[in-house]
């Protein structure tokens, strides 16, 4: 009697290997997760049809894939070193490093305000004192390293330019957004002053480093057409400097009483407002743009990629952003512009996690780099996008 032979099964993959193309992109997910918490709890009223349970929810999940990841990466860098120091010398992958920064820095202010009816006030303010220090220290090596990587190793040309050049720029103003939530807690005096001070001084760091940067982003889209489909969502990426800066004055403004002398306290109550209401302007300008060219890219086959983060922290950091403008302002339309960001940014949010599980429980992400598309004009094709499947 012949019996039919059974397949094999297949080798089980180490674990391990499973992490060798996990890249530093990833740590979006995590930002875009804990957004979602932070800035519901940001809302004008605090969220009255929010219940705070859903909102420590995100927070939790977000401190639950940092966690995660964190580890993963570890294995990745022990395992694989090779991969990690190519994504170092990669010119679309080395700025998403900034995104480590902002993966920690989004977590430990989350648990200020969405995850404090989990942890507790004590607790919530160590949690943030730890990984508002790792996320600053990680985020100003970042603005430095990695402009420097592309101006000595990566030999990159203007026609390459993408928003997640911006990444790396972006990670202090999210420190300067969420250190003013640790002032209180610091010993009156110069402690304080010194931590609202040094938040001042790292929104003009990062503001004026991206104003270096983004006419090189805009240059190339209008000189040289439209990005390639699946890095088409990050220009999104251009709205985090822009409602980050937004919320940092306007924390930073909130923070300054009894702690900046007078009448400087006053003035950067003023400065919140001349700053934020164009700032804000522009970024509603971006946001009509980008949402064109994104719907064009879907219409000519864009699939999700892990690019489609992008569409969630940069509208989280825009609806903290109104809801300053509100506070300080007191006008209903920032109230409206806030809730409805909101509604957009849980949308993006639903689409992006989808994605992400289904092509986790694929298998697909995590199969390796697929090279995304060269900017046209590009003088060489090693350019790769760290955030393509």
């Amino acid at each position: 009697m012949v019996t039919a032979a059974q397949p094999l099964p297949a080798p089980a993959v180490p674990r391990a290997a499973q992490v060798r193309h996990l890249g530093p992109h990833w740590y979006a997910s995590v930002m875009g997760t804990a957004v979602v918490g932070s800035a519901g709890a940001a809302l004008p009223g605090h969220a009255d049809g929010l219940p705070r349970g859903v909102l420590a929810g995100f927070w939790a999940l977000s401190l639950l894939a940092l966690v995660a990841l964190l580890a993963a990466r570890a294995l990745h860098w022990t395992h694989h070193r090779d991969q990690a120091r190519a994504h170092i010398l990669d010119p679309g992958t080395a700025p998403f490093y900034g995104c480590l920064a902002m993966a920690l820095l989004a977590v430990g202010g989350g648990a200020m305000t969405a995850g404090q009816p989990l942890l507790g006030p004590e607790t919530a303010v160590v949690l943030d004192a730890v990984l508002f220090t790792a996320g600053t220290a990680v985020g100003l090596a970042a603005a430095v390293a990695v402009p420097y990587l592309m101006a000595v190793r990566h030999r990159v040309d203007p026609s390459q330019a993408t928003p997640v050049w911006l990444l790396p720029l972006v990670a202090p103003m999210v420190s300067a957004a969420l250190g003013p939530l640790l002032v209180p807690h610091l010993p009156p005096g110069q402690p304080r002053e010194s931590l609202l001070l040094a938040c001042f001084a790292l929104f003009g760091l990062s503001l004026f480093a991206t104003l270096l940067m983004l006419p090189l982003v805009f240059g190339r889209l209008i000189t040289s057409g439209p990005l390639p489909l699946t890095l088409t969502p990050t220009l999104f990426l251009v709205l985090g400097p822009l409602g980050q800066s937004t919320t940092a004055v306007g924390l930073i403004a909130d923070g300054a009483p009894g702690v900046v002398p007078a009448p400087y306290d006053r003035g950067l109550g003023v400065f919140a407002v001349l700053y934020g209401v164009p700032v804000m302007g522009f970024a509603l300008l971006w946001l009509g743009l980008a949402t064109a060219h994104v719907v064009r890219a879907r219409r000519r086959g864009m699939g999700f990629a892990m690019t489609w983060w992008a569409f969630t922290f940069p509208v989280g950091t825009c609806v903290t952003g109104a809801a300053a403008l509100d506070r300080h302002t007191g006008l209903a339309m920032y109230e409206a512009l806030a809730v409805g960001l909101y509604a957009v940014l849980v949308a993006a949010w639903l689409a992006a996690a989808t994605g992400t599980v289904r092509g986790l429980l694929s298998g697909e992400l995590l199969a390796g780099h697929r090279p995304a598309p060269v900017a046209p004009g590009s003088a060489t094709g090693r350019t790769r996008s760290g955030a393509v499947r």
